[in-house]
């Protein structure tokens, strides 16, 4: 599967694999699909493993220089894995770099307009944010979202207390939803 990606990396391929992993992980709580109102769908999963990564990254943007060389992996690791799960869904090789471009172009719109909702600590701005990206045929129709990002801000304020160490090791782990 995605891990074969990672052999061609540094010293930090096991870092990096258990790291995304993790991540990935975190992203597919069935909580978050069947009662945060996250679309179980491609696109839908693919917000939430942004939102995740989003948060990882923002955590390991003060990190020494191991921490950010892992965080930077694990960036690289993600597009690998939307490349190929692009593939296993019938895009062929001339369409796979457009459909790329949007989806990198769609990944770093939302760190930026989450980044400013996490930064003033923001429940509405970043649920507002949500509900555009999560639901955007939606409309008023499309669930609120206050309850995701209510989720979201409190897993950033808790991965803030996670240790260096637990970082650089490839071993921070997301709180779970809906305990």
């Amino acid at each position: 599967m995605i891990f074969g990606l990672f052999k061609r990396k540094s010293g930090n391929a096991a870092i990096v694999e258990r790291q995304y992993a993790l991540l990935t992980s975190a992203a597919r709580q069935p909580y978050l699909y069947t009662d945060l109102d996250v679309p179980d769908t491609v696109m839908g999963r693919f917000e939430m493993l942004s939102a995740v990564l989003i948060l990882y990254f923002r955590r390991t943007r003060a990190s020494a220089r191991p921490g950010q060389e892992i965080a930077q992996e694990i960036i690289d690791a993600f597009f690998e894995d939307v490349d190929h799960s692009i593939r296993e869904l019938g895009v062929g090789d001339a369409g796979v770099p457009k459909k790329m471009k949007k989806l990198a172009g769609m990944y770093y719109g939302r760190l930026e307009s989450y980044a400013a909702a996490l930064e003033a600590k923001d429940t509405a701005a970043l649920a507002a944010a949500l509900k555009r990206n999560f639901h955007p045929e939606g409309g008023d129709a499309a669930p609120s979202m206050e309850a995701l990002a209510a989720y979201l801000l409190t897993v950033e304020a808790q991965l803030a207390d996670i240790a260096e160490e637990v970082v650089e090791a490839g071993q921070l782990q997301i709180p779970s939803a809906g305990v």
